[in-house]
């Protein structure tokens, strides 16, 4: 009876670790598309903002792994901490840079965007700067049912730490 309940407890935990490994990568994927195809230029707090996700997407491949291959299921837990752990600090930049959007407090110094190569239009580089300015961290480039981007992410990471300590917590 205890192996069974082992087996079921420990599917359940490489069920999550799959879930958040899909999770993330559709999260951070879905800001890739509204720069990529979109046209919306990230600011140097949004592309801060993705670092927790291309950290825990492949994390928690690992643990899928690590679970498929039956390893100690103290590791597939430890994992899931650490996803959560991630998630919590994604939630973090999430309502710092929302409240950096609504001016409850102040943004960074350096909150321009590092956004790529600029068509010079065979003119200098120094010409092609004067034109271009890289979005500032305080302007919400798109807001969806009242929120920006920035706080649907503080939203998902929210919900995805959530769902990694639940793994992470399961009983044997």
């Amino acid at each position: 009876m205890t192996a069974t309940m082992n087996a079921d407890t420990g599917r359940q935990r490489m069920r999550t670790a799959l879930f958040l490994a899909v999770a993330m990568a559709a999260t951070v994927g879905s800001a890739l598309c509204f720069q990529y195809i979109g046209g919306y230029i990230p600011c140097h707090l949004c592309l801060e903002q993705r670092t927790p996700y291309y950290i825990g997407a492949p994390l928690m491949v690992l643990a899928v792994i690590a679970s498929l291959l039956r390893a100690p299921a103290r590791l597939t837990r430890g994992l899931l901490g650490i996803a959560g752990l991630l998630m919590l600090y994604g939630f973090y930049l999430g309502v710092y840079h929302s409240g950096v959007e609504w001016a409850w407090w102040q943004g960074p110094a350096d909150c321009t965007a590092g956004a790529g190569p600029v068509d010079t239009g065979g003119k200098g580089v120094l010409d092609a700067l004067d034109k271009f300015v890289p979005p500032s961290c305080d302007k919400a480039a798109l807001r969806i049912l009242g929120l920006s981007l920035a706080g649907w992410n503080a939203v998902a990471s929210l919900v995805l730490a959530a769902v990694a300590f639940r793994g992470a917590l399961a009983r044997d």
